[in-house]
C-alpha cells in the first residue's frame, strides 16, 4: 500500500465525487484497484469539510455497483469457458486474475449461497471476483443488487470511518500503511460476525420449528 502513497496524495488534492464513483466502479470490477486509495482519502476531505461523508459512502457504493454489475454480466452472458480463458490469459494476468482464483472465488460461492455476494465483499482477495460466480450461476438481478448494495456498503463505511479518523490522528505519512493494516483486519471481524450472526438465526428458526 506504501507504494500508492503519492497516488494517494494527487487524488487528495483533486477527489470530488465523480470520481469517486468512477474508482470504486473500477475497483470493484476485474481491473485491480484496491479501494483503500479511494473512500479513506475521500472521507479524509470529508472530516476537513470538502465533502459529505454521507455522500462519500452513496456515491462510493454505487460505483462498487456498476462495477460488480460489469463482472456479474460478463460472467452471465460469456459463459464459465470464456471466463476461465480470460482468466489464464495475459491480460487476465495483468489484472492480476488467474483460473484459481475464480475457481476459489466459485467454490466459495457454491459453499455459502446467494449470500456469499453479502459476506464475500468484506473478505480480501474474494471481493472484487465474487460477482463472477453470482453472474456464472445466474444468481436473480435483484437479489445480487440487494446483496451487493449491503456488503459493499458496509465495507464503505468502514473504509469512510478509517479515513475520518485515522485522518485526523495519524501523521500524513503513516496514513496510507494505517488504513491497509486496520482495513484488512476489521473486514474480516464484520464477515465473521455476519457469519455467525447468519449461523444463529438459521439454527434458532430451526430450533423453534
Amino acid at each position: 500500500m506504501v507504494e500508492h502513497f503519492s497516488f494517494l496524495q494527487d487524488i487528495l488534492q483533486h477527489l470530488d465525487y465523480f470520481w469517486v464513483t468512477v474508482l470504486m466502479a473500477v475497483e470493484s470490477s476485474f481491473i485491480p484497484f484496491p479501494s483503500e486509495v479511494v473512500v479513506p482519502p475521500a472521507a479524509y476531505r470529508a472530516a476537513n469539510g470538502e465533502l459529505n461523508i454521507i455522500l462519500v459512502v452513496l456515491f462510493a457504493t454505487l460505483g462498487s455497483n456498476i462495477g460488480g454489475l460489469v463482472n456479474y454480466y460478463l460472467a452471465r452472458y460469456l459463459g464459465r469457458p470464456v471466463i476461465y480463458r480470460f482468466a489464464g490469459s495475459r491480460l487476465g494476468r495483468l489484472c492480476l486474475l488467474s483460473p484459481e482464483k475464480v475457481e476459489q472465488a466459485e467454490q466459495y460461492f457454491n459453499r455459502n449461497g446467494a449470500t456469499s455476494t453479502l459476506i464475500g465483499r468484506l473478505i480480501p482477495a474474494v471481493r472484487q471476483l465474487i460477482s463472477i460466480p453470482a453472474g456464472l450461476a445466474g444468481m436473480p438481478l435483484g437479489r445480487f443488487l440487494l446483496y451487493t448494495t449491503l456488503g459493499a456498503g458496509a465495507w464503505n463505511i468502514v473504509l469512510a470511518v478509517l479515513g475520518w479518523v485515522i485522518g485526523r490522528t495519524v501523521p500524513p505519512e503513516r496514513f496510507a500503511e494505517t488504513i491497509q493494516s486496520y482495513s484488512s483486519t476489521i473486514g474480516l471481524v464484520i464477515a465473521g460476525v455476519l457469519i455467525v450472526g447468519g449461523l444463529a438465526y438459521y439454527l434458532l428458526k430451526h430450533r423453534k420449528k
